[in-house]
């Protein structure tokens, strides 16, 4: 993603997992750690994606350490895809890896609410979806946020990668998670 960016393998449940950690620009100790999980292996997402790469970005600006990871199968990432629970693993495993206990977490996920059973999420949770995401349509999201009461922003005309509109993605996190507001 930039010069900066630190690549390692660390131990996963399948093998060795590929991770790319970027820090805050200004040097500053990072306020936690957002931990962004890519698309789909089987449909080509890797942790090289646009999305996942905007959403690093908006992280970093915002003074958190950003970790992106390859799941099993996937880049340098040992291991084949499980139909999305060693995937779990996964994530937890790198989780493990890069993180001091205490610290802050957010974990940025895309999960396909209509392909997989999705757990409730935090009162909290930012969801910003597309309005003409032919992959995961909002109405699935929708159906899913509804009985948590969880709002849901609709990006007008917008569809799953967010094409031309990064930019308003990544405002759109900073907004959500702008530390002079939490």
């Amino acid at each position: 993603m930039n010069a900066q960016t630190e690549k390692r393998l660390v131990a996963g449940p399948a093998g060795q997992l590929e991770v790319a950690i970027d820090l805050p620009a200004d040097g500053a100790a990072p306020l936690g750690t957002a931990l962004i999980c890519h698309p789909n292996p089987t449909q080509g997402g890797t942790m090289d994606n646009k999305v996942v790469q905007t959403l690093a970005r908006a992280f970093i600006q915002l003074g958190w350490r950003a970790v992106r990871f390859n799941f099993r199968g996937i880049g340098k990432s040992e291991g084949a895809w499980d139909e999305g629970r060693g995937e779990v693993d996964d994530a937890l495993a790198v989780l493990a890896a890069v993180r001091a206990p205490d610290e802050a977490l957010i974990l940025s996920v895309g999960p396909a609410t209509s392909r997989f059973d999705t757990a409730p999420v935090p009162a909290d949770t930012v969801v910003i979806h597309g309005e003409v995401d032919d992959v995961v349509p909002l109405s699935a999201v929708l159906d899913w946020a509804r009985p948590q009461s969880l709002p849901v922003t609709v990006v007008p005309g917008v569809g799953h990668f967010f094409h031309g509109q990064l930019p308003l993605l990544k405002s759109l996190v900073v907004r959500a998670f702008d530390p002079r507001k939490i």
